[in-house]
């Protein structure tokens, strides 16, 4: 995961700023880092407005930085003011609302809190397919997977398990069986059939993710 870049047009001031604390997120000074972001999101906010895309941007960034530094009570109310400026501007409905909803999902579910990142997770899903008009596309097994791995954190291997198999049979279809991204599914997947004791299943698994792997080095 990495620092959102600034807009098109960005005043200079900020543009200087995102390098400062980018190059200071790639060293792991994450405290330093966020000290830089919290002043680009005061001159994001004097210059664009408090509701602004731009704003978000940095609210997300500065969330990030909390988060690893576990600073999970300060990035909370970050990533909601940014998933509400979103759906402000573009519309509760919108495909890129899932990405704000995703990270904000993600601190919950880094939380042990599952209850609230499912929510978040199967709308942030809904989004994504509505943005595709239903159809199965590689870019939205990211979404599935996010999802299943929250129902399997709470035991719900019912609902995981078609997910991981779903998210598998898209990626294989439009990308090929020896892309490096059937190879990510198929771990997610071994690691899925080790947690629930199917170990011969979750071995197959694996060794097909090492050869597809060893494939694309």
């Amino acid at each position: 995961m990495l620092l959102v870049l600034p807009s098109c047009g960005q005043k200079k001031l900020l543009q200087e700023l995102y390098d400062k604390a980018a190059l200071l997120y790639q060293k792991g000074q994450y405290a330093e880092a966020a000290d830089v972001a919290k002043e680009a999101l005061k001159v994001a906010e004097e210059t664009f407005g408090p509701e602004h895309p731009e704003t978000a941007n940095w609210l997300d960034n500065l969330a990030l930085l909390y988060r690893y530094q576990g600073k999970y009570t300060e990035a909370e109310p970050l990533y909601k003011r940014s998933l509400a400026i979103r759906e402000k501007t573009l519309g509760k409905d919108h495909p890129e609302i899932a990405q704000p909803m995703n990270n904000l999902a993600s601190l919950y579910q880094a939380q042990g809190k599952y209850a609230e990142a499912e929510p978040l997770y199967k709308r942030a899903l809904g989004l994504v397919e509505k943005g595709f008009d239903g159809k199965d596309h590689p870019d939205i097994t990211l979404n599935m997977i996010l999802l299943a791995r929250t129902y399997q954190a709470q035991g719900k291997y019912a609902e995981a398990e078609p997910l991981y198999k779903h998210s598998l049979a898209i990626n294989e279809e439009a990308l090929g069986l020896d892309h490096p991204d059937v190879a990510t599914v198929l771990e997610y997947m071994a690691d899925f059939y080790e947690g629930i004791g199917k170990k011969e299943e979750a071995k197959e698994l694996a060794e097909r993710a090492r050869k597809i792997r060893s494939k694309n080095q």
